[in-house]
C-alpha cells in the first residue's frame, strides 16, 4: 500500500501530506487515521509511547472520548527527505464543558511507501474560556477558506 505523496518531499508535497494529516484526524476516526501508519510505527505522544496499528486506534479511541469537539490545524515547520516537522493546534473541551487549545510540534518520518513510521509529538494544553475559541467551522475538515495558524496568530 503506499500513502501519496511519497518522499523525497519538497515545499508543496509536505504541506500536501501535512493536510491529508490534519483532515484525516479531523475525521476522528481512529481506524482511518491509523491506515496512513506503518503496522509497526511508533509514536511518542506527549508521556505515552504507542507502536502499531492496533495500539494507535485504540489511543486515538481514547482521545476521542475524552477531547470532545476537537478541531485541529496543522501547519509545516520544515521537511527534508523522508521527514517531515510541523507545528499545530486544536481546540476541545472536556465532559464538563471546559474548553482548552492544545499547542504542539510533531516529528513525522515516513517510509518509502508515505506511510508514517515514527512519530514523536510534544503538547502542551491552555485552558481558554469558549468566547476565545478560534476554530468554529462544522466538526469535519477544515474549510479551505479557513485561516491557517500563522494567520490566526497561532
Amino acid at each position: 500500500m503506499t500513502r501519496p505523496p511519497l518522499p523525497p518531499f519538497t515545499a508543496e508535497t509536505a504541506a500536501e501530506k501535512a493536510r491529508l494529516a490534519e483532515d484525516a484526524w479531523n475525521s476522528r476516526d481512529p481506524k482511518r487515521v491509523a491506515q496512513a501508519y506503518t503496522g509497526d510505527s511508533v509514536w511518542r505522544n506527549r508521556a505515552e509511547f504507542v507502536h502499531g496499528r492496533e495500539q494507535i486506534e485504540a489511543f486515538l479511541t481514547r482521545k476521542w472520548a475524552r477531547e470532545l469537539d476537537y478541531r485541529l490545524i496543522k501547519e509545516v515547520w520544515t521537511y527534508g527527505e523522508n521527514r517531515i516537522a510541523v507545528r499545530f493546534a486544536y481546540e476541545w473541551h472536556d465532559d464538563s464543558g471546559n474548553w482548552l487549545r492544545s499547542y504542539g510540534n510533531e516529528n513525522w518520518e515516513f517510509d518509502e511507501h508515505g506511510l508514517m513510521r515514527r512519530r514523536i509529538a510534544s503538547i502542551n494544553d491552555l485552558p481558554i474560556q469558549a468566547e476565545d475559541r478560534k476554530y468554529r467551522w462544522p466538526l469535519g475538515r477544515r474549510p479551505d477558506d479557513h485561516p491557517g495558524l500563522s494567520d490566526l496568530g497561532l
